[in-house]
């Protein structure tokens, strides 16, 4: 499905739907601990649906109620099994380590799309420590593993922190220790994210050398548990961002600034380009500067890669050169999002260099308008829908149904904040 956008003001209150990534570390966790587990406020999305139908496969029962989910976690799994990740990447890596605890072989596949996505670096670390491996490649999916998981040592590079977390979660399954070096690491903040969900397990780890290298003790359990899913604020950031870029003010609800989320780190960079951000104890209220005076600057998005293509739109509307850097990562996303990101701009008039690690935007404050592609990609979807908010004339987005995968309500939100009566 298409569709066109024009520029608007908006305004009003927003009430920002749970985090992707920790609904889809509670469902696996919960999935495998044995008991009762209950999540509420968790995020309902394409992607989760897909973490969801892989937990029913794994063998958990799962229970929907009124904004929540009841888990019935049966442990590892007991047969072979066919896992559909879907388009969900955060579920291929974390499910891959923990289903590797199994005796059983567990396939992994998923979308056209999800079948590009590299798993190698994740998939070797795995038969160092024991962990048998069948797959055309081991590069991509589809492969299968079986376990157990032995323990050991292992080495391994992490363009993107999802392969730590998967170890991570799968090696306290393991049957002795693991040591887990980490000479490469991208995305932090998803790393803490992590922690706090094996600290709250009261799993056994170390951790030296600032994420460097870890220590986990092998043979441990998950057990149930009652978990509140807080706001995420990768889809925050669009609404952040748009009104950065209209200079109105929205009011954001549902964010806890205490998060480990990285992307929350967006709100110092919107203020750094001219934005007024304040919190209540409630919610967050971020105030763009008048329409066209935006700052710009330079900023590092390693442990931020999902704000790519948002704050390269914000840019835009900033006067002056924005450098974008230190997010190679954001090129083995759902799509190459460097060079979608310079394709879309360059389809709405802007002034876009690519980098081989970000982008070059030489802002003039506004944008042109004009017919863009989505790429099948949910953030450069919403990112191309907020640029038409300070658009010339009206955008064209083709093919917007990928929106669903983290944020299904974007667009019913997006319309309300425009109707809002100033």
């Amino acid at each position: 499905m298409d569709i066109t956008l024009s520029s608007s003001h908006i305004g009003g209150t927003i009430f920002i739907p749970a985090s992707k990534s920790q609904t889809i570390r509670a469902l696996l966790i919960a999935t495998f601990a044995e008991g009762e587990s209950l999540l509420v406020n968790p995020l309902d999305s394409q992607d989760t649906r897909s973490c969801l139908d892989a937990c029913k496969a794994f063998g958990a029962e799962i229970i929907h109620e009124d904004n929540a989910l009841r888990v019935i976690g049966k442990g590892l799994p007991k047969k072979p099994v066919v896992i559909d990740c879907g388009n969900s990447g955060t579920t291929l890596y974390l499910a891959t380590a923990m289903a590797s605890a199994s005796d059983s072989p567990i396939t992994f596949t998923g979308d056209e799309q999800l079948c590009r996505r590299p798993v190698g670096n994740l998939l070797n670390s795995l038969v160092d420590l024991g962990v048998k491996v069948e797959s055309t490649t081991r590069q991509t999916p589809p492969f299968t593993v079986q376990g157990p998981i032995i323990g050991g040592t292992t080495s391994i590079e992490c363009p993107t922190s999802q392969y730590l977390s998967a170890l991570m979660l799968g090696l306290p399954l393991a049957k002795n220790d693991t040591t887990v070096l980490v000479p490469l690491l991208n995305e932090r903040p998803y790393v803490s994210m992590t922690k706090a969900y094996l600290d709250d397990q009261d799993i056994e780890y170390w951790e030296y050398d600032d994420m460097a290298k870890f220590v986990f003790r092998g043979n441990q359990k998950y057990r149930a548990f009652t978990r509140i899913i807080n706001g995420d604020y990768s889809s925050a950031s669009f609404f952040f961002c748009a009104a950065a870029i209209t200079g109105d003010r929205l009011e954001i609800k549902g964010l806890d600034p205490n998060d480990p989320q990285g992307d929350k780190e967006i709100l110092s960079i919107l203020s750094a380009m001219g934005c007024s951000v304040s919190y209540n104890g409630v919610s967050t209220f971020v105030q763009g500067p008048p329409r066209g005076t935006l700052v710009s600057g330079q900023f590092d998005l390693n442990t931020m890669p999902d704000a790519l293509p948002i704050l390269a739109v914000a840019a835009c509307f900033a006067k002056g050169t924005t450098i974008l850097s230190n997010v190679p990562q954001a090129r083995i996303k759902e799509t190459d999002r460097i060079s979608c990101m310079r394709s879309v701009l360059d389809a709405l008039g802007a002034d876009v260099e690519e980098l081989p690690d970000g982008l070059v935007i030489h802002g003039t404050g506004a944008l042109d308008g004009g017919v863009c592609s989505g790429y099948g990609d949910h953030r450069i979807i919403m990112a191309s829908a907020i640029a038409s908010l300070g658009c010339r004339t009206s955008v064209t987005i083709k093919g917007i149904d990928a929106a669903g995968v983290t944020f299904p309500t974007f667009f019913k939100i997006l319309e309300n904040i425009k109707h809002y009566v100033m």
